[in-house]
C-alpha cells in the first residue's frame, strides 16, 4: 500500500450497478457463519485489502487487512477467511492486530502467511514505534492457519531503510518456500529487495539483494510454477501515475536473472492501489486482488474501503501469463470464459 496525496480522486462505486447475484451482503454476517458468494468482490461482510491466499490440506485461507478508512488509509487488524470450493467463504474473524507486536504502533498493511515444516509464519507490515520511525516488517508464529499468533522475534525482522526518501520503503513482504525448503522474502516500495530467510524463518540469512524490475512500485508477490519463478507487483503504466496496474517478471532461479514479462492487468475499479495474491487450489491457479467496487449497507467503497476479488489465472505454453480481465462474475465462470469487465 502506498501513501497517496489527498488530491487523488476516483470514480464512484459500481455497487449500485451490479447484477442481483453480486449485491453486497449486510455487515451483520457472523464469525464462522459460511456465506455463499457468486461473483466479485468475494468478501462482503467487511472491507478488505491486500489479499494473501494460502492452501493447507484442501482448504484455501485468505488473509487481508480490514479497511476502515474515510479520508485516508486506516487498517487496524488482519482478518482471515477460508473456503473449500471458491464459492462459500467462512469468516474466522481477526487474526492479529499490529499492536500484538510490542514494538509497533499500528497500521496493518500488507501481509502473507506461509507454512514451513508444519508451522505457520505470518509476515506483516506495521508502523514501528518512535525508537525506529517508519514502516517495518514483523513476523509472527501461529499455531494454526487461523491463529493464535504471537511475535516470533520480539523485534522487527526488517526496519525502514533510512537511505531512501520515504518512511515506507520496507513494506509488503512476500515469502516463497522453495521445494528444497529454502525460504525467500521480497519486499519494498519503489526499492525492491530480496533476501534468503534462515531455516528458523525469523531471521535474514546472507546479503540483501536489490532488484531492479521495470516500473516496480510496491506489493510484490512470489510464486513458482514448474521450473519458472514469478514476481508479480504493482506498477505504473509507462508514462502514467493515475492508478496502479499489475506487472510481472520471471526467472529460472530466485537469484535471477529476472526478466520483465509485461503487464498482467490494469487498474482496479474505484481504487488507486491494486495488490496481487496468487495461489494454486484444487488444480486451478487464481489471482486475488482488491478494488473499490463494493458498498456495504450505506457505506460506499473507495480507494480507502477496498474489497477482495479473484479471477482465474491462466498460462501460455511458454510459461508467460495470459492477461487478466477483471470481471464482475470472477471465478463463478469457468476458466477462459468471457465475463463482464469492471469499468476502470
Amino acid at each position: 500500500m502506498i501513501k497517496l496525496p489527498a488530491i487523488v480522486t476516483l470514480a464512484a462505486s459500481l455497487a449500485g450497478a451490479l447484477p442481483a447475484y453480486a449485491q453486497p451482503l449486510s455487515q451483520a454476517a457472523h464469525v464462522d457463519d459460511p456465506q455463499r458468494v457468486d461473483g466479485n468482490p468475494i468478501i462482503r461482510d467487511r472491507f478488505t485489502a491486500d489479499p494473501a491466499p494460502l492452501t493447507v490440506d484442501g482448504t484455501l485461507y485468505l488473509y487481508a487487512g480490514h479497511d476502515e478508512g474515510d479520508e485516508g488509509f486506516r487498517i487496524d487488524e488482519w482478518v482471515v477467511y477460508s473456503t473449500r470450493d471458491m464459492k462459500t467463504w467462512t469468516n474466522h474473524g481477526v487474526l492479529m492486530q499490529p499492536t500484538d507486536f510490542a514494538w509497533a504502533e499500528g497500521e496493518a498493511w500488507a501481509s502473507q502467511m506461509v507454512e514451513h515444516e508444519g508451522r505457520f509464519y505470518f509476515y506483516t507490515t506495521v508502523e514501528h514505534d518512535d525508537s525506529h520511525p517508519g514502516k517495518a516488517i514483523g513476523v509472527a508464529a501461529c499455531d494454526t492457519p487461523v491463529g493464535p499468533c504471537r511475535d516470533a522475534r520480539g523485534s522487527a525482522l526488517v526496519r525502514d531503510n533510512p537511505e531512501t526518501w520515504r518512511g515506507w520503503s520496507d513494506i509488503d513482504p512476500t515469502v516463497l518456500v522453495d521445494d528444497d525448503g529454502t525460504a525467500w522474502m521480497a519486499w519494498g516500495n519503489s526499492n525492491l529487495y530480496l533476501a534468503r530467510l534462515a531455516p528458523n524463518m525469523v531471521e535474514l540469512e546472507g546479503e540483501v539483494q536489490e532488484l531492479h524490475l521495470t516500473n516496480f512500485l510496491e506489493g510484490p508477490w512470489l510464486h513458482r510454477r514448474g521450473n519458472l519463478y514469478y514476481l508479480t507487483y504493482a506498477s505504473f503504466a509507462e508514462g502514467e501515475q493515475d492508478a496502479e496496474h499489475l506487472s510481472y517478471a520471471t526467472a529460472p532461479a530466485m537469484t535471477g536473472p529476472w526478466t520483465y514479462r509485461g503487464e498482467l492487468t490494469g487498474a482496479a475499479k474505484n481504487s488507486f492501489t491494486i495488490h496481487a495474491g496468487i495461489e494454486k487450489f484444487n488444480g486451478q491457479w487464481y489471482l486475488f486482488y482488491h478494488n473499490g467496487a463494493l458498498s456495504i449497507d450505506d457505506v460506499e467503497g473507495s480507494e480507502y474501503r477496498r474489497s477482495v476479488a479473484v479471477e482465474h489465472l491462466l498460462y501460455n505454453e511458454d510459461g508467460s501469463l495470459k492477461p487478466v480481465v477483471q470481471t464482475i462474475e470472477g471465478v463463478s465462470l469457468p476458466p477462459g470464459a468471457p465475463g463482464t469487465p469492471f469499468e476502470e
